[in-house]
């Protein structure tokens, strides 16, 4: 059941922003066009977008605050009671005894109403809980002290009535703050895109709104400004800052042709950018969306949570009753049992409780976007500190899904850079993809280029050119076969050892004879080893899955530690093998590219998307790896045991302390001379807040 993002209470609707974020709220909290930012039970936004929401209540609430403290002041040095304790005497004046009465309505109604209507829409959504204790507490202190007055002329516990809620107003201020400190993160995702963009029209600039832009725009984007919106580079280069997005911290090189996205910062030099798309569709605002999906859902432990609460409020209903009815048949009278009856509504009261949980979600969800992992579904987080093996698609995960250079063999008379140069001399003015591996070869071993003649591709074989004098041919097999080019035995055994590691050979070729043989295959990923060796240290086994030949498998298996694969599986039986794993009662975590993967990312108990780059909006995973990095699969792990333990912390605290709050609070030890009021009550539930809410923000200094 979705919380109110100001106050916590059950939601009864919710809105969507011009970001495509979700934001829920109780009936109190509803946004309209009204917007009075002084009175939290009309904190509205006409002109105002809903990130300003929180902000606007947080403000709300520390006014109230702040009034009622004022309100409360005269209440309590007008009370008999406390002028006996601090041996003062305020002014005396006609109707001065009536100052408690007075400013204890004026406190019960003025600051007393936002739980009143809090707990109306709890008991409507049949969900008793915090608000419904609250206002319990306060409508029972409330009236006995308005019958003591009128009947018994006593007035001496309106003192406790406003300090009460002025306490509750209190903690309800910290919680308030604490959740919008932890959603914080949507609000500055939302400050990353400009107000303005720069629109070319016939070589000219025009500044217009953002909401002006449209897909297939042309924008220029000056040095130093920000992308207003995704799209491709069709003119210039540069180096943009994707930190914001990806957590990448070094600038990522531009050129023509590459994309970029709305919200991040260009460098020193100025692009023209074609608009590709804008508004909700943009990575930003699925970005924003994930997070806001992710603070929205509820995980296990928000579920015992809400059970908690409500047992709570039974048993602190139940214990209060029991303390009434015991202490005034104990002959201890109504001042007395009244008092401790109250005192044990209010220590119960579960806002420690009601916190504990959807704090460390938001702030792990915030952290976990700050380092690049999108969480969905806070169940898929919550589930990842128990995964036991880590099954990864080959292709674009562990590789790069780039084909690369693996081996080079020369000739007798052509040495391994020789070859690389001439190849690559030929293929530069290629778009083969194993010609452009082939060049990469070259830039990467630092081999000056040669100037090729009557360059030709060979459709379906290869290749041809002329250097220095020279023609030469690249080509595959049938190049061989075109040209009817003999080869030894050593050549053929490579071939074999080449196609069995599923590697594609390249011949280069002059006057029938081989001057060398390049081998390429998708290169594994630099970052591939340390994240097998980081789960590893975690406990956690991991397994490859591809659809590639058995050699190819344990080729990259073999290259990266990794002893379980499994080879020739089509995209289809991935889901059966993750239920022949999860039979054996493994818990398994997939990690895939989100598109073929899909059914896999599904059947598995925590679904890890990788290869998102600037499409976020993957259905089929819980977690998603904005940097497509595969070492962020231990950060996870990491940050799913440590949101945990913080959790755990919480709740026992939460729950805990009412173990001995609750017994002192009706009064076990009243034959001691410890007796807890209900105003001391209140403020131990406050303490229990603020122990809760600074444990929860620790979770910040988590090392991923």
């Amino acid at each position: 059941m979705p919380q109110c993002e100001v106050c916590g209470m059950v939601a009864e609707a919710s809105t969507k922003d011009n970001y495509g974020v979700v934001h829920n709220y109780c009936s109190h909290h509803l946004p309209n066009h009204n917007c009075d930012r002084r009175d939290p039970d009309q904190m509205t936004h006409g002109n105002h977008d809903n990130r300003n929401h929180q902000r606007h209540s947080t403000d709300a609430f520390r006014r109230l605050f702040w009034i009622n403290l004022v309100l409360t002041v005269p209440a309590v040095l007008y009370t008999p009671l406390i002028g006996r304790w601090l041996h003062f005497s305020p002014p005396s004046f006609v109707g001065s005894a009536f100052i408690p009465l007075f400013f204890g309505t004026i406190v019960f109604f003025y600051g007393g109403t936002i739980f009143l209507k809090g707990a109306i829409v709890e008991l409507k959504n049949r969900a008793a809980g915090m608000m419904t204790l609250i206002s319990v507490a306060i409508i029972a202190a409330y009236i006995y002290s308005l019958a003591s007055s009128f009947l018994t002329g006593g007035n001496e516990f309106f003192w406790e009535l406003t300090t009460l809620i002025v306490i509750m107003l209190f903690g309800h201020w910290l919680e308030m703050s604490s959740v919008s400190a932890a959603q914080g993160s949507l609000q500055e995702l939302a400050k990353l895109l400009p107000d303005t963009a720069e629109r070319l029209i016939d070589g000219t600039t025009e500044k217009i709104a953002l909401s002006e832009l449209a897909a297939g725009d042309l924008v220029l984007v000056r040095p130093g400004a920000k992308v207003p919106a995704d799209g491709r580079i069709i003119n210039g280069q540069s180096t943009i800052n994707e930190s914001m997005i990806t957590g990448e911290s070094k600038p990522v090189s531009k050129k023509e042709n590459d994309s970029v996205i709305a919200g991040t910062v260009n460098g020193d030099g100025s692009l023209k950018i074609k608009v590709s798309k804008i508004g909700d569709s943009t990575a930003l605002a699925g970005i924003m969306r994930l997070v806001a999906e992710a603070q929205a859902s509820r995980s296990r432990g928000q579920i015992l949570a809400d059970k908690a609460a409500f047992y709570l409020t039974v048993v602190a209903l139940s214990v209060s009753l029991i303390t009434l009815i015991g202490w005034l048949a104990d002959g201890k009278g109504w001042p007395f049992a009244m008092s401790l009856a109250v005192t044990v509504l209010v220590i119960t009261c579960p806002h420690a409780l009601g916190l504990a949980v959807p704090l460390v979600t938001q702030i792990s969800t915030s952290l976990g976007a700050k380092n690049g992992l999108l969480i969905r579904e806070r169940l898929s987080l919550e589930s990842a500190r128990n995964i036991q093996i880590a099954l990864f698609d080959k292709t674009g995960t562990l590789t790069s899904g780039i084909q690369g250079v693996t081996e080079v063999y020369g000739s007798e008379n052509v040495n391994n850079r020789r070859v690389i140069q001439l190849a690559a001399s030929m293929e530069v003015l290629s778009e083969h993809l194993i010609g452009k591996a082939i060049v990469n070869k070259a830039k990467t071993e630092k081999i000056s280029l040669l100037s090729a003649r009557l360059f030709k591709a060979i459709k379906g074989i290869g290749a041809e050119a002329e250097i220095d004098g020279q023609k030469l041919f690249t080509g595959g097999p049938k190049l061989l076969e075109k040209y009817e080019i003999k080869t030894d035995q050593e050549t053929r055994q490579r071939a074999e050892e080449a196609e069995a590691k599923g590697q594609t050979i390249t011949y280069l070729v002059s006057d029938k004879k081989i001057l060398g043989v390049i081998l390429t295959a998708d290169t594994v990923r630099e970052e591939s080893q340390k994240a097998v060796a980081d789960l590893h240290r975690l406990g956690v086994r991991v397994a490859m899955i591809t659809g590639d030949s058995n050699g190819v498998a344990r080729q990259v298996a073999d290259k990266l530690g990794i002893k379980e694969y499994f080879a020739e599986v089509l995209p289809e039986d991935k889901v059966n093998k993750i239920k022949e794993l999860q039979k054996k009662g493994l818990r398994v975590a997939m990690i895939g590219d989100g598109v073929n993967d899909a059914p896999a990312l599904m059947q598995a108990d925590v679904g890890i998307a990788i290869g998102a780059g600037t499409d976020v909006a993957i259905e089929s995973a819980g977690i998603i790896l904005v940097k497509s990095d595969p070492q962020d699969v231990a950060k996870i792990v990491r940050l799913s045991r440590a949101s945990y333990r913080k959790m755990s912390q919480n709740l026992w605290w939460a729950t805990g302390y009412n173990i001995i709050g609750i017994p002192l609070a009706a009064g076990v030890l009243a034959s001691y001379g410890i007796v807890l009021s209900p105003a001391i009550g209140a403020l131990l539930m406050s303490v229990s807040t603020v122990v809760v809410a600074f444990n929860a923000q620790l979770l910040r200094r988590a090392k991923l």
